[in-house]
């Protein structure tokens, strides 16, 4: 099964974020949670672009907050990039969307799970999960992440 993002690229990205060091299993239950949260954003956007009247997923079709959006740029300045591929064959496994998302919104995904994987970093630095963060704080993290994206 081909994920959203690599350990090495999350592990860096909390690093460099957060100061953050994961293991391997603690990693993929963060993926885990990104590969949902990514998910969870592209049902909103097919729900949006359809009550707009179109047949395609636009980029202003995702839900994203004024927060959101510094994320996806304290992420590009990380100077970070995730692999366009990964997040195509990610999409392939997972039911398929109603539309089809646009080139230009296409080009952009990799940004938006580059936001989701700072935001969780983020968040556990800030409940307080200290350099190695414990099963329960990650699952606080995916709480809190439930209610607000």
């Amino acid at each position: 099964m081909a994920r959203v993002v690599g350990f090495k690229k999350l592990e860096a990205v909390f690093r460099k974020a957060a100061g953050i060091d994961l293991d391997k299993s603690k990693a993929d239950r963060i993926i885990d949670i990104v590969e949902k949260k990514f998910n969870d954003m592209l049902i909103v956007a097919v729900e949006k672009a359809g009550y707009n009247g179109r047949d395609i997923i636009m980029e202003p079709d995702m839900p994203v907050t004024k927060g959101f959006e510094e994320s996806m740029r304290q992420f590009r300045e990380l100077e970070e990039v995730v692999d366009l591929q990964d997040v195509l064959k990610f999409l392939e496994q997972i039911p398929p969307l109603k539309y089809p998302i646009s080139a230009d919104l296409e080009e952009k995904l990799p940004e938006y799970i580059g936001a989701l994987m700072l935001i969780i970093a983020k968040v556990l630095k800030e409940i307080g999960a200290g350099r190695k963060p414990s099963s329960e704080d990650i699952d606080r993290t995916e709480r809190i992440l439930d209610l607000t994206l």
